[in-house]
């Protein structure tokens, strides 16, 4: 048997001890090889997207690619740890380091190349699904075809092939300092008591209590300025969590001998002290990276979902038209003679008023829209919404509409301000609502009839109409707001779908990328769980082999394993969470907008994916433990 043969042999006949790496990696190919899929589609080289959107594209290809090398070169050393004891047996039998350098570049080659070769294949079967997701994410004129991705292919597999020549150089030079009896012992070292700082323990409660306290007090563009040094504060607070506070808590928890001596729980938590010291850095890793994942998409999402539902609030009529130009002139019966002839064009049923918004002087430079009773119930007729009956003398204050309002000093507090009548009458605010029925971002007064008769004069005034189109006609509605667009000056015209249509068809690219990025951060920080849960399997085997010996029952044992792979998926998850949250309400602080709904999604089918794929590598673990027993 030739050399190249072993080598061949040796990764088919460890299947399982290959299968993480070679998934992994795979899987690694797949993600990119969809993005490239849909980077390089036709539909996309005209005029269907915008050229900014093509080059954060390319961008973020390659941040793709850069974090596929650091998470391949992860999985490949964490690969390598777990075979030190191996490569020591074959150089017990002979076998020099130059050769078992040589026997871990073929094999990382072997396992590359089938990698990048299965992850194309698997790319080729979803893509379509791919661009099925992507064209209901992106609006764009031309549908996503399917189409034989031959630029795609070609990039992905040179690109990768590079990657694995790469890192197959530079394990080879990781392991050139290895002695024989380093190698044979493995991780068969004892290993001392982890101990913890009560002073670094202290540190890292005070620096998370900081940094939360922080993110959730600051509001406005105040966000913008403690961001960095919240992020700093936070960062270092998290990794003194993992190496220091947790081992502290554990040490804490085995000093008690009612919790400690309770059932299962002595095994669980000598082990557990153990399991915390060697993976504080994963963890630490881990939590950070699905930070990432957690705020990078929440706020694309959550940015979208402000930018889009800030245009509705501001005006929720369908269109909307200012007849009086700045020189006083009006084109009124052309321009809207065009919009109802385009209206009719497109068979669009709406419903039509007009408003004359008075805007008159409150002092301290304030001026403020009065609206009268009458006004207000037509448009709140106009939207189905509950009208209101105003008592002489007394006047409605609805409030501002925050949606697109960051500054505090633009809110105006109406409640405690009367409004003086012409005959020197004085009209008192008695109640507040929150109501979007006319088109007004800041707060407004709603009087009685008879007293809006005897307003003094008015600062100036405007004439708006407004039309509501019936539900079911998005499509003629866009088109009909689009061509409109094009006719009437954008001060004078504007049209809401119109807008949304714009904002999300510019916005889509930005998200889908961000929704790829962010997934393979996920994934990665899944998969660096998975490699170190594995890489004490054989470990693991033995110790709970002995146990059982011992009388560890099958459903004792299920219980620890439960416990501890829980620990180990869900304690950096449950920290990035956290982080994932409080970045997000800092975020809805920034621009004052709720973030509730969107954070939820995200953090929400972030933590379902987590525990689908808990339940699947605990199944696949447990099953690898019984076999040993």
């Amino acid at each position: 048997m030739t050399f190249r043969q072993f080598v061949v042999n040796n990764v088919l006949r460890n299947k399982r001890l290959y299968a993480a790496y070679f998934l992994s990696s795979m899987f690694t190919v797949l993600i990119f090889f969809t993005f490239a899929v849909f980077a390089f589609h036709p539909a996309l080289n005209g005029d269907g997207i915008n050229p900014k959107a093509i080059y954060g594209m390319g961008v973020a290809g390659g941040i793709i690619y850069l974090f596929s090398l650091f998470f391949v070169l992860y999985s490949m050393s964490s690969f390598l740890q777990s075979r030190k004891k191996e490569f020591g047996l074959l150089m017990l039998q002979g076998m020099s380091m130059r050769q078992i350098r040589m026997m871990v570049f073929l094999e990382n080659m072997l396992i590359g190349v089938l990698a990048t070769v299965v992850g194309i294949l698997l790319g080729l079967l979803f893509a379509k699904a791919i661009l099925l997701i992507a064209e209901n994410i992106l609006i764009i004129e031309q549908a996503l075809h399917f189409y034989f991705p031959l630029l795609a292919i070609l990039i992905t597999f040179v690109s990768f092939l590079l990657l694995f020549l790469f890192i197959s150089f530079f394990v080879t030079f990781f392991l050139r300092s290895k002695k024989l009896t380093e190698l044979i012992k493995g991780s068969t070292k004892p290993k001392t008591e982890p101990k913890a700082s009560l002073l670094l323990t202290v540190i890292a409660g005070l620096l998370l209590l900081v940094g939360y306290v922080t993110a959730l007090y600051v509001k406005g563009v105040f966000v913008v300025y403690a961001m960095l040094p919240v992020i700093v504060v936070v960062t270092i607070g998290t990794y003194l969590l993992f190496t220091q506070l947790s081992v502290f808590i554990i040490g804490r928890l085995k000093k008690r001998k009612q919790i400690f001596w309770s059932k299962t729980n002595m095994l669980l938590l000598s082990d557990l002290s153990f399991r915390m010291k060697d993976n504080a850095r994963t963890f630490f890793m881990v939590a950070i990276i699905s930070t990432v994942a957690f705020s990078a998409i929440g706020t694309l999402f959550g940015f979208q979902t402000y930018l889009t539902g800030g245009v509705k609030e501001a005006n929720p009529y369908t269109f909307s038209y200012t007849t009086n130009d700045d020189d006083g002139k009006s084109k009124k019966p052309e321009d809207v003679e065009a919009i109802e002839r385009v209206l009719e064009e497109n068979k669009i049923d709406a419903s039509r008023a007009t408003a004359h918004l008075k805007y008159y002087d409150i002092g301290r430079d304030r001026e403020v829209l009065i609206a009268s009773e009458s006004m207000y119930n037509t448009f709140a007729d106009l939207l189905d919404k509950k009208q209101v009956q105003i008592e002489e003398g007394k006047a409605m204050v609805v409030k501002e509409n925050f949606a697109m309002i960051s500054d505090p000093s633009m809110q105006v507090d109406l409640i405690d301000k009367p409004l003086k009548l012409k005959n020197g009458e004085e009209v008192q605010p008695t109640r507040e609502m929150n109501s979007i029925v006319l088109p007004e971002m800041q707060a407004y007064y709603v009087v009685s009839n008879e007293d809006y008769k005897q307003l003094p004069k008015p600062l100036y005034e405007t004439e708006q109409i407004f039309w509501k189109a019936a539900p079911g006609q998005e499509d003629a509605v866009i088109q009909a707001g689009l061509t409109l667009s094009e006719q009437i000056p954008p001060y004078k015209f504007q049209a809401i779908d119109a807008s949304i249509y714009t904002i999300n068809k510019s916005y889509g690219p930005i998200l889908f990328i961000g929704l790829f990025i962010g997934i393979v951060f996920f994934v990665s920080a899944g998969s660096f769980l998975y490699f170190r849960l594995y890489s004490d399997l054989d470990e693991d085997k033995v110790k709970f082999k002995s146990i059982a010996k011992l009388g560890l029952t099958e459903k004792e044992l299920g219980k620890v394993i439960n416990r501890q792979t829980g620990l180990l998926f869900f304690a950096p998850i449950i920290v990035a969470l956290l982080h994932g949250a409080v970045a997000l309400t800092a975020l809805s602080h920034l621009f004052d907008y709720n973030l509730v709904k969107e954070s939820s999604m995200v953090l929400g089918g972030f933590l379902l994916i987590q525990i689908v794929y808990f339940i699947l590598v605990r199944f696949l673990y447990i099953k690898q433990i019984k076999s040993a027993l």
